[in-house]
């Protein structure tokens, strides 16, 4: 049980990292502080910007994300979780880069979306996350159908929606970001996977109806991460 330490790679924003924190011990079940996870977190947000890394408008987030994996590396993280979607657009240099493996985000997700199917799944991301790919060929696997923001929507509601929760404007993100997804619910969505770290807990601030029907991305990566605990702890 000493060798298992969950590492955390955030700062992308520092709130998204809080939230996968919270949603690792909720999904723990424990009677005392020592049933739940060790984890150690990076949760530093001098990071570029991955949106405008993405969209050629500015530098590169890898070498920061590189610097922050070597640190969890250093300290003996056992598996590594990246706090942030669009990240996972470097996974494969930083797998490649660390000594402990590192759970994919879309891989939980997908898992999510096993347990509770969908014919049509409307995806809430970011540029760089919808063009990538990674969810939308997952959900085919299981035989369901992707739904993007169309680009006027990610233009009025997604982009300043996603920007209002990084300046702490929650409830103005919850209004926009709820706006989309309502459209994507008219289109035919029948289940949301809100793909940005953001996105849930500006939702959450607006009590948004629509999370009835969302998979949330940190919280299936939180669950992934508990059941290695919990395989390590009660195994």
């Amino acid at each position: 049980m000493s060798s298992f330490l969950l590492g955390v790679l955030g700062g992308m924003g520092p709130l998204a990292t809080v939230d996968l924190l919270q949603k690792i011990i909720e999904e723990t079940p424990a009677q005392s502080d020592q049933q739940h996870a060790p984890v150690v977190a990076w949760n530093v947000p001098q990071i570029a910007d991955r949106q405008r890394a993405l969209a050629g408008t500015g530098p590169s987030p890898l070498p920061d994300l590189l610097h922050g994996l070597a640190q969890l590396n250093r300290v003996g993280a056992s598996h590594i979780l990246i706090a942030c979607n669009t990240a996972h657009h470097w996974y494969d240099q930083l797998a490649a880069a660390s000594a402990a493996p590192l759970l994919h985000i879309a891989d939980a997700t997908s898992e999510s979306l096993r347990l509770h199917p969908a014919g049509r799944v409307g995806l809430i991301a970011t540029h760089g996350t919808l063009d990538a790919g990674w969810f939308q060929q997952r959900f085919a696997a299981l035989g369901s159908e992707t739904l993007s923001p169309l680009p006027r929507e990610m233009d009025d509601w997604f982009v300043p929606g996603c920007y209002a929760v990084k300046r702490g404007e929650l409830r103005r993100g919850g209004e926009l970001l709820g706006q989309l997804a309502g459209a994507l619910v008219a289109r035919g969505a029948e289940r949301l996977v809100l793909a940005c770290t953001e996105v849930p807990p500006a939702l959450a601030a607006v009590g948004s109806p629509w999370l009835s029907i969302s998979i949330d991305p940190t919280r299936a990566l939180a669950q992934a991460a508990a059941r290695l605990w919990l395989s390590r702890r009660d195994g």
